[in-house]
């Protein structure tokens, strides 16, 4: 099985923690060059020096603030010419009912998951169709399946990330491009714990309680680490998943109940 992503050259959204972080950590190991994106310079940094370079890696950041979309624009133009993987990872929306959501909130979930993963695919795909090789993994939410009590926002564009995937990857998969999903569960993760916390206050119980019932939903029993998470992007980035195109790959244990 061929893993190997050496002299490959990968883009890796929301870098500095969590699941993205541990993305851009896994490409490395694979091989990869890898440019991290994120708005902390200082994290940033802290990220690049432990990413693994002993297949000869160069790493690289660029410091973008996903809020602005025009300068993400501006932004891009910085990176280089030819890119193979593309992670397109951003944090999700505020928690909340649907019914209370103020327009703008949409508006801005809007640019930020859709809008900022446009901007990037445009810059790197026609690299990927000359190289004849190409990886977009969108890392999302398994409310793509089933939508989740409180995340209003989230679940309506999650969705709409979701179905942006499905239509490019029938668009690109004869260039040797593939375009997937990846839908954390309940990973443990600074946004997951934001969430709990939020749950607690809520309904007026504890966090360890609120996160025990959380834990009960996942035939796991366990809440995923975000190398879990990390690993599955990184074989849907290498060459032995070039025939795997246009899915949803839900990483939480069994708790998502649909197939």
């Amino acid at each position: 099985m061929e893993l190997s992503l050496k002299n490959r050259n990968a883009i890796v959204c929301g870098s500095t923690q969590g699941i993205g972080e541990a993305s851009a950590i896994e490409l490395a190991k694979l091989g990869a060059n890898v440019t991290l994106i994120a708005r902390n310079e200082s994290k940033l940094t802290d990220v690049l020096n432990d990413l693994d370079i002993s297949k000869g890696q160069t790493h690289s950041f660029i410091a973008i603030d996903f809020r602005d979309s025009e300068k993400l624009k501006e932004e891009v133009k910085l990176l280089k010419s030819s890119y193979h993987i593309l992670v397109n990872n951003t944090g999700g929306p505020a928690a909340g009912p649907i019914a209370d959501a103020d327009t703008n909130a949409f508006e801005e979930a809007f640019r930020m998951h859709l809008i900022n993963n446009q901007i990037l695919v445009q810059k790197v795909v026609e690299g990927m169709k000359q190289e004849g090789y190409g990886r977009i993994v969108n890392i999302i939410s398994t409310s793509v399946k089933a939508p989740i009590a409180g995340l209003g926002v989230s679940n309506t564009i999650r969705a709409a990330v979701a179905n942006w995937a499905k239509t490019l990857s029938v668009e690109l998969g004869a260039y040797g491009i593939t375009v997937n999903n990846v839908l954390p569960g309940f990973t443990y993760t600074n946004r997951l714990k934001s969430l709990i916390t939020k749950k607690a206050e809520i309904q007026g119980k504890s966090e360890e309680e609120i996160a025990s019932i959380m834990k009960s939903q996942v035939p796991a029993a366990r809440f995923g680490k975000a190398k879990e998470v990390a690993s599955a992007v990184a074989f849907l980035c290498t060459p032995a998943a070039s025939y795997i195109n246009g899915i949803n790959v839900p990483v939480d244990g069994g708790r998502t109940k649909s197939l």
